[in-house]
């Protein structure tokens, strides 16, 4: 046998162990669940029913940490701001603090209203359809995952309980105007958040790195965005999260927000001033101040991600147990802690195990992040949470997030077309003229330089007059290489697809697996 094909057994065979031993990891999680489900409530009748929907909640929780907490930290470690380990890691402890902290005594266990509980009025059947709904959402979110497609859990959820309700009590069940709100978010969320993202890397591109000197411009702008951040994230923290323990409105969250952006000026702006000799005067050095920011961000997109997206894997779940042990049910039910901590500790046991697989996506297969364009991603997400919650849209934080990765790769695209064009018209105004050999020289550093890098370089050629030749054909390989594409469309047609198709796609496998649960129960 050659080296070679050894090799590639031996390479195969290791990534063999190392997949059996994550799913050996998340089958323990899942079996200490139903160990200790099965003991707490062996006293209660249908006992059997109480542990199958904990261990199909454990198992949405892990789906979710290994699929939506990517859009919390995938820019970070695309960027280089955080390595896997640490982001993994820093996601883990605030996506859990987020669950139990601030996920909230009370939660709707039929998301946004999608169906009316009122409309089953068996015990049995109301339990049968959540269950449905979790296991439908969790399947189609670990194909997903398995896909390298991050998806929507809120829309995935949304999808099994519409399903799983349609299947029990027909098409009058679903509240219709709720779901055509959801529609519509698939539109607007990441236009939004890909618009906002564009617009403030476009800013710092303007006003920081188009400068002559990045570092003097860096002093005045960085601790403007800074602030803004605060507010942002603040702000968001308050609503989506505080929020659930001590009830915060609007006004009171914007105003904390402020007072928070304010004192975050006054203590940064010395900072950076100070740090200022020590950077680059570089696209480098302007990217270091933005290092401790995506941590924070990261962390407290993780914390209220825990918050929020907790619920999609155990509110259905809280519904069953209140069932269950109390014999009601409806729209609200308080979520038992033990519950919470299934959630909480799931997310983040799917997070270490799945979650880099989607990390990388986000980070470093659509477009390439430096960290700059990584803050303003998560000050774009944070911004359009915000704007969302107060208009009362239902979107969904992955949605935004990616949104505003792909505004972001197709702002550079934009910026570099627009300086190809400007580019052609300076060099066609002086064709004809014999020497060309420095205007080359300075075309194939031109070809490989960053956007505000080619500003310069344009200036450059301005000043070299007629000597600025390239022929006819130099000027269309020049164009060609200028417009190359900067956002990978094969990522961002299997992104869309998968959205797309997520509701529909957990709708019908929930559906069928309401069915299947009705037939093993019904006598």
């Amino acid at each position: 046998m050659q080296a070679k094909e050894y090799l590639k057994i031996e390479n195969a065979t290791n990534l063999s162990r190392s997949e059996v031993g994550r799913l050996g990891t998340a089958v323990i999680f899942i079996v200490l669940v139903m160990i200790y489900t099965g003991n707490s409530f062996a006293h209660i009748e249908q006992a059997y029913l109480l542990v199958g929907a904990a261990v199909i909640g454990a198992y949405m929780a892990i789906n979710i940490g290994a699929n939506d907490v990517a859009n919390n930290v995938g820019p970070a470690v695309g960027s280089f701001a955080l390595s896997l380990t640490g982001a993994i890691a820093i996601a883990a402890i605030f996506e859990a603090g987020g669950a139990i902290i601030a996920g909230g005594d009370v939660v709707a266990t039929v998301k946004k209203g999608i169906i009316d509980p009122a409309s089953i009025n068996d015990a049995n059947v109301f339990v049968w359809v959540m269950m449905g709904a979790l296991l439908g959402a969790a399947i189609w979110l670990n194909a997903a995952t398995w896909l390298g497609a991050p998806v929507s859990t809120t829309h995935s959820i949304v999808g099994g309980v519409m399903g799983a309700g349609i299947a029990a009590a027909g098409w009058d069940i679903v509240n219709w105007n709720s779901m055509a709100k959801i529609a519509l978010s698939w539109v607007v969320s990441p236009i939004t958040g890909g618009i906002i993202a564009a617009a403030f890397l476009f800013t710092l591109k303007k006003l920081v790195f188009f400068k002559d000197n990045p570092i003097d411009a860096a002093k005045r702008v960085v601790p403007i965005m800074l602030a803004i951040m605060a507010w942002a994230f603040t702000t968001y923290i308050i609503l989506k999260g505080i929020s659930k323990i001590v009830k915060v409105g609007f006004p009171t969250a914007v105003i904390a927000g402020l007072v928070v952006a304010f004192l975050t000026w006054m203590l940064v702006a010395p900072m950076i001033r100070r740090a200022a000799p020590r950077l680059s005067a570089d696209r480098d050095g302007v990217n270091r101040l933005f290092t401790l920011p995506l941590i924070l961000s990261a962390a407290l997109l993780s914390f209220a991600h825990g918050a929020n997206d907790v619920a999609n894997a155990v509110g259905p779940l809280a519904g069953v147990v209140d069932v269950l042990t109390e014999g009601e049910g409806g729209a609200k039910v308080a979520i038992p802690l033990w519950v919470m901590a299934i959630g909480a500790l799931g997310i983040s046991v799917g997070l270490a195990l799945f979650g880099p697989k989607l990390i990388r996506t986000v980070g470093t297969e659509i477009t390439e992040l430096d960290r700059a364009r990584a803050f303003c991603i998560a000050l774009s997400a944070a911004i359009t949470v915000i704007i969302a919650s107060q208009l009362g849209m239902p979107i969904s934080s992955t949605h935004v997030a990616l949104g505003a990765v792909f505004g972001v790769g197709f702002l550079r695209e934009y910026l570099e077309q627009r300086v190809s064009r400007v580019v052609e018209t300076v060099l066609a105004s002086h064709e004809g003229q014999p020497d060309f050999v420095k205007a080359e020289e300075v075309l194939r550093t031109f070809q490989n330089a960053p956007p505000e890098d080619k500003k310069r370089l344009l200036d450059q050629l301005k000043k070299m007059g007629p000597e600025a030749v390239i022929s006819a054909a130099q000027r269309k390989e020049l164009r060609k290489a200028l417009k190359r594409q900067l956002v990978k469309r094969s990522a961002l047609l299997k992104i869309v697809s998968a959205w797309i198709i997520t509701v529909p796609i957990s709708a019908m496998l929930a559906a069928l697996f309401y069915f299947t649960l009705r037939g093993i129960m019904l006598p």
